[in-house]
């Protein structure tokens, strides 16, 4: 007597067998939530965010941003006339030194992102605001070293002052194009604490996302300030936080953001003073790249 099959199969591997059926036809319900909403992460504990989408809708804002965005295409388009970045190309051929960021007024401060690891549930505290007379930036506030009691997070304490990365029209990308200068010029007044730039690049691959130029900052304190000049042959690369073998350049055509970050675990209160950011062009400075770079095809 034949005998199917099916018969053989006890309940628990139908019930296993139908959840995989209904998986495959059905694939974007194993998709998280998050995913297809394109919603922020948010932490354990942290009250969810109901407000329906339309009541977060400006119809003002919308138009303010159409309006720039079109101004910004025709200045784009215009500047391609006139010659690499909107200048004369005997300018842009002489440039000796390249003002990329000053502050100047409160619209400079748009232009940067201030944070600390209250991201992640620490207790640093940062802010941002300008100096004496609207001509300065300073970041200052409280560093606290003191890891989050959430079971996961081992490490904790920094602050960062982040530049945002250009667009151009229509939130297009666009990249800083610094590849005819070798050093970075800051005029900055600290209190004496040591400090971390890092620079980000564009990259080819996804999982080079978290790729990180650094070097180092150390600021003297007291009351005089202090003109800091770091060649870009002197920045090595880092992925989240660890810093690479294979060392290579920086891509100076292809930069996207730069940052200063503290976390020294030291402890209290800090402050640092900004005047301007800016590229120059050192002619004594000749080296290419200051570390080891392994050759994968070495001369025999």
């Amino acid at each position: 007597m034949a005998v199917s099959r099916a018969t053989h199969f006890t309940p628990a591997v139908r019930f296993l067998g139908s959840c995989y059926k209904q998986r495959l036809l059905t694939p974007h319900l194993s998709v998280g939530w998050r995913a297809i909403s394109g919603g922020e992460y948010r932490r354990p504990g942290q009250t969810q965010d109901n407000t329906p989408i339309w009541k977060k809708f400006d119809f003002n804002k919308g138009v303010e941003g159409i309006r720039k965005h079109f101004t910004l295409l025709k200045n784009e388009f215009l500047g391609r006339w006139t010659g690499p970045e909107g200048k004369p190309l005997i300018e842009h051929i002489l440039e000796q030194t390249r003002v990329i960021w000053e502050f100047r007024g409160p619209e400079s401060l748009e232009q940067w992102t201030v944070s600390s690891d209250q991201e992640i549930g620490g207790r640093s505290e940062a802010y941002l605001k300008l100096g004496r007379n609207n001509a300065t930036c300073l970041m200052y506030g409280t560093l606290c070293s003191a890891p989050p009691r959430d079971g996961e997070t081992r490490y904790s304490g920094y602050c960062t002052l982040r530049s945002k990365p250009p667009m151009g029209s229509f939130d297009s990308k666009k990249h800083h194009d610094w590849s005819s200068f070798n050093t970075l010029h800051l005029r900055i007044r600290g209190d004496g604490r040591p400090w971390m730039i890092n620079v980000g690049a564009e990259t080819y691959f996804s999982h080079q996302k978290d790729d990180m130029y650094s070097y180092f900052l150390y600021t003297r304190g007291g009351p005089y300030w202090q003109d800091v000049k770091i060649p870009f042959s002197k920045f090595f690369l880092s992925s989240r936080g660890r810093v690479q073998d294979d060392q290579h350049p920086l891509w100076l055509d292809k930069v996207n953001t730069i940052g200063i970050t503290l976390g020294d675990k030291a402890d209290g209160p800090f402050q640092l003073e900004i005047d301007f950011v800016a590229v120059c062009s050192d002619r004594a400075h000749t080296e290419e790249f200051a570390y080891e770079v392994y050759k994968r095809n070495p001369e025999v």
